[in-house]
């Protein structure tokens, strides 16, 4: 039995990725997955879990944790670590290999009825990930029962101005510049053409 006392309780893990490193290439590099999970995810963790530790946020989930510290400036390390942790969890599950594609129908009529075709929600989408300036995410969220592309900065969520996250693409560079350098665009297109999980997206309606 160790009597090292000052070993750290770590409540977060890390998620599993959904898929091997190398299984959204050519599109996301085995190598950038690897630096964006294995580091950037990583280290999320870790800093939350260093953070929490014996504060009153030690014991809660990840959701509690971030609505608890939202807007809140004595607390914007706690919420940033963890909501980079559920922003990269739920950013992970939004691709697939052999993504893109026709979403399921239910997902369609709802992309019909808010945008018009599947096609304008794809360039809004891509139009919100041009236009973050800086690190963040674009988003396709529901609030109040219509789809809606919006972004968000840094490790800001959808859901504390109540919208419910469908589907994200992450735009901070260390999600793309090993694979397109500064060609950003190149990449959310790469991304919504053959990556994006309209089945996952689906399954976040209900």
């Amino acid at each position: 039995m160790s009597n090292d006392t000052t070993a750290v309780v770590s409540p977060h893990a890390l998620p599993s990725l959904p898929y091997p490193e190398n299984a959204l290439a050519p599109v996301i590099s085995a190598d950038t997955l690897g630096f964006h999970y294995g580091k950037h995810h990583r280290g999320y963790v870790d800093n939350l879990n260093k953070l929490a530790a014996g504060t009153e946020f030690a014991d809660l989930p990840l959701l509690e944790i971030i609505n608890a510290t939202a807007g809140k400036v004595d607390k914007i390390a706690i919420f940033n670590n963890a909501a980079q942790i559920w922003n990269h969890t739920f950013y992970w599950n939004s691709l697939r290999a052999a993504g893109g594609g026709q979403p399921p129908a239910r997902l369609k009529e709802k992309i019909e009825a808010s945008f018009g075709t599947l096609d304008a929600c794809k360039k809004e989408l891509a139009s919100a990930a041009m236009a973050q300036f800086g690190s963040g995410w674009a988003w396709l969220v529901l609030d109040g029962g219509t789809l809606k592309v919006v972004k968000t900065a840094n490790a800001e969520v959808p859901m504390t101005a109540g919208q419910k996250p469908i589907v994200t693409i992450d735009v901070w560079e260390h999600a793309y510049y090993l694979d397109y350098q500064n060609r950003r665009l190149d990449y959310v297109n790469a991304v919504l053409d053959k990556l994006i999980n309209w089945n996952f997206a689906a399954e976040n309606l209900d």
